[in-house]
């Protein structure tokens, strides 16, 4: 069986034309949130820290989560989107915190270091790589490498740990995680007005190994590849993370069957009869001192208005210009990569056994990032059927032109397009493959090209209007990771209730 989905892309292209009802239905509310991501949920728990609980949540899906979502078959759950969390730089306590709360963390030992749930942290085997017709452990290519391969190699992990434990003179890390506590040191900056490759070639690195997997890694946290993808960025994914939460420097991740909707769910709880689902907000203007919200109902066909004292756009800014009047001139420098995810139920997975199936498995040269094992984290490990979730980015110059693209093929189209990646390392799989579920996500992540983390459009997308409509998603800090998101959520709470603000 084949099945294609993915979120409500046509209903969302009727803000192009606004063809609604005129609202029948008045709601008035002092808090509104627009979106149910990440940022959405993260702002919900911290209302609630703060002693607030009269907020309302429009979404446009029938769920929240955003990119942290979930499916789930007969066999297993499975992500639709961000399937792990990187363990969290020490000084991150508000994430601290959180885990903490969701007893992912479980205590802290004599050290001071947290303890996290071993069955939430990655099982062995966590990775293997598809190289040389062969598998073997680790995404870094190593068995049968040239010896210059490995030489450049070397080099270039020793360059990322000076990147990661550098500070510029306000003392800050060059790169950190939230992106808002990093260094303002000007020259580490400028890496941000070219891209990866270009930084790759001025550096003086040649190996293709090292190309090809530096372009898997910008292309799994920003979907651009290398060619596209702005340095700092690109460095930032090497660099940002401090590997610090542990004493032994473990860099391990933490991972669910159903991805990060785990997470999301933890969130849901502070949201409790406060969503309106399959809701779509078509206008959103200040008037009288108050923000007007106009939303479309598409389970009634009818249209409400919300009044409310301040609203949080936790929606993206490919949604905000249609919205709210004057932000297509800034939000036209937003880029967003689509993507594709596949779930596929096999039979089994028949592999050369140089190497065994792992929770990420990568395939050198394929198209796509390669899959990842849903049922991993399960303990009963004897399946009757195998569940893998198959990912790849269109990365390419002109994203918008791609999206176009996506939505042009039918489902047959992208049961070959897969199998046929798939193939590289597993040539029978189609005979063992017995259903495949396509999901397709038109404006999957925000991606940072060259000159937009630092750039005037992210700015000015920021800024509130009229200490009335603020702006919490994780395209404004430029790279769409959970912490990224996560903070927004906190930060614009603090900066509404509080008047706290942070810079950039």
């Amino acid at each position: 069986m084949i099945r294609l989905s993915g979120t409500k892309h046509l209903l969302g292209h009727r803000l192009w034309i606004k063809d609604f009802p005129k609202p029948t239905k008045q709601i008035q509310i002092p808090y509104l949130i627009v979106g149910g991501g990440i940022s959405c949920l993260s702002a919900a728990r911290q209302f609630h820290k703060k002693g607030i609980s009269d907020f309302l949540i429009v979404e446009l899906e029938n769920h929240l989560g955003g990119n942290s979502s979930n499916g789930e078959n007969k066999y297993s759950k499975y992500p639709l989107g961000a399937h792990y969390l990187p363990l969290p730089n020490f000084q991150d306590k508000e994430l601290l915190h959180f885990l903490e709360e969701e007893k992912i963390i479980l205590s802290y030992d004599s050290k001071g270091f947290p303890v996290f749930d071993e069955l939430q942290l990655t099982f062995a085997p966590d990775e293997r790589l598809f190289y040389k017709n062969n598998w073997q452990e680790g995404v870094v290519p190593k068995e049968g490498n040239l010896v210059s391969d490995d030489l450049e190699f070397d080099k270039f992990f020793k360059q990322m740990d000076v990147f990661r434990t550098g500070k510029g003179e306000d003392q800050k890390y060059l790169f950190d995680i939230p992106l808002y506590l990093s260094s303002s040191d000007q020259k580490t900056r400028a890496l941000d007005k070219i891209t990866m490759k270009k930084w790759f070639q001025e550096n003086h690195f040649t190996s293709e190994p090292l190309y090809n997997y530096i372009d898997y890694c910008c292309k799994d946290d920003f979907g651009l590849g290398i060619e596209y993808v702005s340095a700092w960025a690109g460095i930032h994914y090497f660099a940002g993370r401090k590997q610090d939460c542990t004493p032994e420097k473990h860099d391990s991740v933490l991972t669910w069957a159903e991805g990060n909707s785990r997470l999301a769910n933890h969130l849901k709880k502070y949201t409790k009869d406060k969503t309106l689902k399959n809701h779509l907000v078509y206008e959103v203007k200040v008037e009288n001192n108050k923000v007007i919200a106009k939303a479309f109902d598409d389970v009634n066909k009818t249209s409400i208005e919300i009044i409310a004292d301040k609203v949080i756009m936790a929606s993206p800014q490919f949604v905000n210009q249609y919205l709210i009047k004057d932000r297509k001139a800034f939000t036209k420098d937003f880029h967003y990569t689509p993507w594709l995810l596949a779930t596929l139920v096999v039979n089994d997975l028949f592999d050369n056994f140089s190497f065994p199936l792992s929770w990420d498995n990568v395939i050198y040269d394929a198209k796509g990032l390669g899959y990842v094992y849903d049922q991993h984290q399960t303990v009963n490990q004897v399946q009757d059927k195998k569940v893998i979730t198959y990912y790849y980015s269109f990365s390419s110059a002109d994203l918008k032109k791609t999206r176009k693209e996506l939505y042009k093929k039918d489902k047959e189209y992208w049961k070959q397009f897969v199998l046929n990646d798939l193939k590289v390392a597993h040539p029978d799989i189609e005979e063992y493959t017995e259903d495949i579920e396509v999901f397709l996500l038109g404006h999957g992540m925000i991606s940072p090209a060259p000159g937009f983390i630092f750039g005037e459009a992210k700015k000015q997308a920021k800024q509130n209007i009229e200490r009335k409509i603020y702006f919490a998603h994780s395209d404004l800090s430029g790279i769409s990771i959970f912490e990224e998101a996560f903070h927004q959520g906190i930060n614009i709470v603090n900066e509404i209730v509080d008047g706290t603000t942070l810079d950039s």
